[in-house]
């Protein structure tokens, strides 16, 4: 009994369906598993260490050491008149231990390193937290365009199943002599491409899962993808308020604009480096050998300046450089502000042209809906053919295949254009950046999306396409 009880459990596991993956749950597998994130969370690990770098020419350097000594010969001053006991001056085997203790205490190339550490370690925050938005990104972009492929595979099985059953009804009226072979061999042809668009469908299916497993770092395929929810964005918004938003939020614009203080805090570190410096150490000595001032151990303070008055032009070459290197990050600034400008405008005007192209695909399906309507009306009052109604219900299968991409390219415009404006999974920048615990909404709500009518920020929910039916008995 046991045996064909757990046979039947087995048997029951592996009838189970494959588990069913939705855009939060990739969402939220990628945030953890994303190998391309984790790599980018470890660089902002170690960027992290360059202001503890910069303190450590600063704070006290501690350091001790110790010998043993054999000498050749030994020097001992003999009782005299230094003293009743002889003056060890060099044992024969000497032993000696010294620490010493040095403190920076003016040093203006030091602040300068200081500062410009941290300002490094906030510029590597933000090109992070720019590549955790795009990482992310590319996972929802990937996850739609899976379960558009997904609903394109259900549409093309059920253009297969309509055509087998036509071709069986043909294949029977032709042997009955009903139609001509003409008709027989439409049906057989429309069943075979119908069955080849079904393995390109399946196969483009089976690819964009691939890209997903990858992207969410899991060992198999073996799952299923949820229809998406629709991207909400307010379409009237104007672009210079969008523009706006997207020169506050957007990591890259930020990191530049950092990058270009960095550049000058550098070149200030260069002039700093005109300045003297001064130093403090402390040392302390003990040794087996009392030497001339007949103790063992011995102490010192020492008072240092340092001043360089001339490096053979090093400083002059190092101005060049950093005055240079601060020109390329105001460009670069620059440039990213007027690329983020140049996204945002040229991402409304792609949401807008694939509104347009949903909203006449979601047309044309009506229109196929009503012509295989019309067309079975009139196959029934013995007016139209047979081969009228099968293109009727293969136009209706293109058209819903056609919404079926259209809608894909739509969602994705609107995440592009919440991405340009760094409102997709975009933690705020004046927040903890290195916590890698802390999740943001997915989508931040955009200027204007208050104001907005629902009806106009919306997009409409997907439907089901109707199922065509199969070309009826004369």
């Amino acid at each position: 009994m046991s045996s064909l009880l757990a046979l039947t459990l087995a048997a029951t596991l592996a009838a189970a369906p494959p588990p069913v993956l939705t855009l939060e749950d990739a969402l939220i597998q990628a945030r953890k598993e994303n190998l391309d994130l984790k790599a980018a969370q470890a660089r902002l690990r170690q960027a992290d260490t360059a202001s503890r770098k910069a303190w450590a020419g600063y704070l006290p350097t501690i350091t001790v050491g110790a010998a043993i000594v054999r000498n050749s010969n030994a020097a001992v001053i003999p009782p005299g008149p230094l003293g009743p006991e002889p003056v060890v001056i060099q044992p024969l085997v000497q032993r000696q231990f010294q620490a010493e203790l040095r403190q920076a205490l003016i040093a203006p190339q030091l602040w300068a390193g200081i500062q410009a550490a941290y300002k490094s370690e906030t510029v590597a925050a933000l090109n992070v937290e720019q590549a955790r938005r795009e990482i992310l990104f590319g996972v929802a972009q990937a996850y739609y365009g899976a379960a558009a492929q997904a609903q394109a595979v259900t549409v093309q099985e059920r253009l297969v199943e309509l055509n087998g059953a036509r071709s069986k009804d043909t294949k029977v009226r032709f042997d009955a002599g009903t139609v001509t072979r003409v008709a027989l061999l439409r049906a057989e042809q429309d069943l075979s491409r119908a069955e080849q668009d079904l393995i390109r469908a399946r196969n483009a299916l089976a690819s964009a899962k691939l890209v997903l497993t990858t992207l969410l770092a899991l060992d198999s395929p073996d799952f299923e993808v949820a229809p998406p929810p629709e991207p909400q964005v307010p379409v009237k918004t104007e672009s210079e308020v969008l523009v706006e938003r997207s020169l506050e939020q957007r990591a890259d614009v930020a990191a530049a604009r950092e990058t270009t203080e960095l550049a000058r805090i550098n070149k200030r570190g260069v002039w700093f480096s005109y300045l003297p410096t001064v130093g403090l150490t402390g040392t302390w000595r003990i040794a087996n050998a009392a030497g001339f001032a007949g103790r063992a151990d011995v102490w010192l303070i020492t008072l240092g300046a340092n001043w360089t008055l001339w490096d053979g032009g090093l400083r002059e070459a190092n101005l060049a450089d950093t005055s240079a290197k601060i020109v390329e990050a105001q460009a670069n600034a620059r440039k990213a502000e007027l690329t983020a400008r140049e996204e945002v405008k040229r991402s409304q005007l792609d949401l807008e042209s694939a509104l347009a192209n949903r909203l006449k695909a979601e047309q044309t399906v009506e229109l196929a809906r009503e012509s295989q309507r019309l067309t079975d009306v009139s196959f029934k009052a013995g007016v139209a053919t047979y081969l009228e109604v099968a293109d009727a219900n293969t136009a209706l299968t293109n058209a819903e295949i056609g919404l079926v991409s259209e809608r894909l390219q739509a969602s994705v415009a609107a995440l592009r254009l919440l991405r340009s404006v760094g409102a997709f999974e975009a933690r705020p920048l004046d927040s903890d950046l290195k916590d890698e615990n802390a999740v943001p909404p997915t989508v931040q709500p955009l200027p204007g999306a208050t104001e907005q009518n629902p009806a106009q920020m919306q997009q409409p929910e997907q439907s089901q396409p109707e199922q065509p039916q199969p070309a009826p008995q004369p």
